[in-house]
Formats: C-alpha cells, sequence, structure tokens
C-alpha cells in the first residue's frame, strides 16, 4: 500500500527512455504563441494581461540593470505554474515533484545572481557576510554562519518547492482511497470525506500557483541583493 503511493512520483519511462524532459515541454503547447493583429481572442487577451502584471510584480522592486532577468524569470514562472497545474489531474506525472529537476533549475539561477553580485560589487556582495558593527569575537562565528545561510540557499529553493507539491499529491491520494473505500461501507462519511477532497483541491491549486509564484520571487531577490 505504502509502495502504491509513491508510485506516482515514479519518472515514466518508454523503452527505458525516461520521459521527464517531454513532461516538462508539452505544457508549453497550451500557451497561444503570440501574433501581431490588433484585435486577438479572449485568451491570448488573458495571457498577456497575466505576463505584464507578473513582470511588473516581479521587477518593480528591482533596478534597471536587474531588468534582463524579465524574461528569464518570467518564462520560467510560466513554466511551473503550467507543470504545477497540470500535475495535479489525474493521471498525470508532475516533474516538479522531483528533487533533481527543482535543484537543476535552482543551483544554476542562484549561482548565477551570485556570480553578477561578485562581478559587478565583489566588496557589497561579500560585505552581506558580515554586518556592520559585529564584535571582533564573533566575527569568525557569524561568517560562517552567513556562509552557510548563503550557500543553502538553493536546496532550500528546491526543497521547498518538491516538499509541498509532495505532501500535496500524497494527501489528495490518501483522502481519495478513504473516499472509495467508505462508499460501500459508510456512504454518509465517503459523501463528507469527498467534500473535504474537493476543497483540498482547491487548496492544491492555490498551492501550486503560490508555490511557482514563490520560487522566482525568490530568486528576484536573491538577484536584488546582487545587482
Amino acid at each position: 500500500m505504502n509502495l502504491s503511493f509513491f508510485d506516482q512520483f515514479m519518472s515514466p519511462c518508454f523503452m527505458g527512455i525516461p520521459l521527464t524532459l517531454l513532461s516538462m515541454l508539452l505544457p508549453t503547447l497550451l500557451i497561444p504563441a503570440p501574433n501581431n493583429r490588433w484585435v486577438s481572442n479572449r485568451l491570448s487577451a488573458i495571457q498577456l494581461w497575466f505576463l505584464n502584471t507578473t513582470t511588473k510584480q516581479l521587477m518593480s522592486p528591482l533596478n534597471k540593470k536587474a531588468h534582463k532577468w524579465a524574461l528569464i524569470l518570467t518564462s520560467l514562472m510560466m513554466m511551473l505554474l503550467a507543470i504545477n497545474l497540470l500535475g495535479l489531474l489525474p493521471y498525470t506525472f508532475t516533474p516538479t515533484t522531483q528533487l533533481s529537476m527543482n535543484m537543476a533549475l535552482a543551483f544554476p539561477l542562484w549561482l548565477a545572481t551570485l556570480l553578477t553580485g561578485l562581478r559587478n560589487q565583489p566588496s557589497i556582495s561579500l560585505g552581506h557576510l558580515l554586518p556592520e558593527g559585529t564584535p571582533t569575537l564573533l566575527i569568525p562565528a557569524l561568517i560562517l554562519i552567513e556562509t552557510t545561510s548563503l550557500l543553502i540557499r538553493p536546496l532550500a529553493l528546491g526543497v521547498r518547492l518538491t516538499a509541498n507539491l509532495t505532501a500535496g499529491h500524497l494527501l489528495i491520494q490518501l483522502i481519495s482511497t478513504a473516499t472509495m473505500a467508505l462508499l460501500p461501507i459508510m456512504p454518509v462519511v465517503s459523501a463528507l470525506t469527498a467534500t473535504i477532497l474537493f476543497l483540498l483541491t482547491i487548496l492544491e491549486i492555490a498551492v501550486a500557483m503560490i508555490q511557482a509564484y514563490v520560487f522566482v520571487l525568490l530568486l528576484s531577490l536573491y538577484l536584488q541583493e546582487n545587482i
């Protein structure tokens, strides 16, 4: 029983070939391609409004030098949002429940923000490791603590996204299994459990959207520190 709950997180394979990359790229087919027409359909209008709003929210705290990252951060959020939401559909695989994939997204982008700061303003970037006014005796310990907190940022990004989505999927599967098991025995309790399942599904939709936004927002905050 326990193994069957975690089977949904196994990477799908076809003839020994992992299909994780394919499952990451397929959601992009649902996004309509932009065109040059003045009058477009409602879906394109909603897409354009969402992209403009998201870009403003992410780029407003940053200075003009960081606006070069707008395309990368917005595209990353759209990809995470599509994958997280489509992963809530039955019989689908969610690549963002894999820690390896989330770390592959978090580590290079975090490293890019760090190297950008070390290249453009090395003294300020290194100054974050030692706050002003620190007592002399605490300097070695504080440098170690700040360095550790800096290095675990990509791990925290990946683990946060993985843990939230994995926990949500497990809860949905557990409650749906209980609903089907109680249906022939106690229909009233099964109906109550189905109601809880419906509310949990709505909550997981919100969590999927929030986690995609938080992932990109934290990257933008890391970028703000280094630019």
